[in-house]
């Protein structure tokens, strides 16, 4: 890298520290009053609250936000520096401008494999003191338990399901059992109630009826109380609605694994998870290219029209990426393909804005 190059990358990632300095302050000045009456009942002093909830917060804020701190930083120097007819110097003394974007491009990898290693280590532990302190002291109780309807697959072979489950009594109501074996049923078990016994480490069923069938003969028993032990506890029927975003990633990718063979219906969610945690680096390099692109052409209106552009295509990016998970979550495309649609969009869209950019 020459001297400009160095200017180039000095002024990128002193302007992107800037912002996600000033723009975390604001995030956490706003998240401090919204929470204030909650710090007070919950008796902690400033210090326990800013070591048990603000260390994982900020790590959270700063990952979410951090694509678009990088996409405001580099409109914003380089638009200064196109202001002050920088560039035009660069590019009259017969330097292109796919020289002038190598330091961007050195930047914005380097920034993407920060955020890529966040992703899969360091935001996930953050997140799980975010949200541990949330679940104590944030939210009601009632908010906490989860009671609905759990099917899924025990084996191989066996389904099971479970109505109105409780996690907070590990208590449930109607569950069934049924092991099918060449598409036909060889066991069913009906129960009322289903309840976890930590001394026994099982499950007691009430109202038992089991059925065993082996072609035409029904062998059909009745208990008042049973106790079972299956491969699921309570802590694997616990729907913990910040599951995906607190596990690593070698943790997330086993149980993607694990919800695969029960066939849970979360399984999509941990996936759309582990796939924007390899996308949204990507991401970075492309908003980053793209924001320089459109900022290092000098303009009437300067650097607020550079920044109001830039923020139409932050807006559209972020619309297009909800609406690609949403697809996905709630519909049947793919996660990783959800994840990486907008990528290959706004690849496109680099692209087209390079061409038409004055060399």
């Amino acid at each position: 890298m020459k001297k400009i190059d160095w200017y180039i990358f000095k002024k990128f990632i002193s302007t992107f520290v800037f912002s996600v300095v000033l723009l975390t302050v604001i995030s956490t000045v706003i998240d401090m009053s919204e929470k204030t009456d909650d710090f007070v009942k919950s008796g902690l002093s400033t210090r326990e609250i800013l070591l048990q909830y603000y260390t994982g917060f900020i790590p959270y804020i700063v990952s979410m936000l951090f694509p678009l701190f990088v996409f405001i930083s580099v409109i914003f120097f380089t638009s200064k520096m196109a202001n002050r007819s920088e560039f035009i110097a660069i590019l009259a003394s017969g330097v292109s401008l796919a020289r002038i974007l190598r330091p961007y491009l050195v930047g914005g990898i380097l920034l993407a494999l920060l955020l890529w290693f966040g992703n899969q280590y360091v935001i996930p532990r953050a997140n799980e003191k975010r949200t541990s302190f949330e679940a104590k002291y944030v939210k009601s109780p009632m908010m906490q338990v989860t009671s609905k309807s759990i099917y899924m697959r025990v084996d191989s072979f066996s389904y099971c399901g479970i109505r109105y489950y409780d996690t907070t009594s590990r208590s449930g109501g109607s569950f069934f059992l049924e092991t099918v074996h060449d598409h036909q049923v060889t066991y069913n078990l009906r129960a009322d109630n289903l309840a976890w016994d930590t001394a026994k480490k099982a499950w007691r069923l009430s109202g038992v009826v089991e059925r065993k069938i082996d072609g035409l003969k029904e062998n059909v028993a009745i208990f008042p109380d049973l106790y079972k032990k299956y491969p699921f506890t309570p802590i694997d029927l616990q729907r913990d609605e910040y599951m995906h975003s607190r596990l690593t990633t070698p943790a997330l990718n086993r149980m993607i694994e694990m919800e695969k063979l029960r066939g849970s219906e979360t399984v999509k969610v941990l996936m759309m998870e582990n796939a924007h945690r390899n996308a949204t680096p990507v991401a970075v390099i492309i908003l980053t290219l793209i924001g320089a692109i459109i900022a290092v052409r000098k303009i009437r209106g300067g650097s607020g029209v550079h920044l109001a552009f830039g923020i139409i295509i932050c807006a559209v990016f972020i619309l297009t990426d909800r609406f690609s998970t949403i697809f996905s979550t709630k519909g049947d495309l793919n996660p990783y393909l959800a994840a990486w649609i907008p990528i290959v969009i706004f690849g496109l869209v680099t692209i087209y804005l390079y061409k038409k950019a004055p060399k």
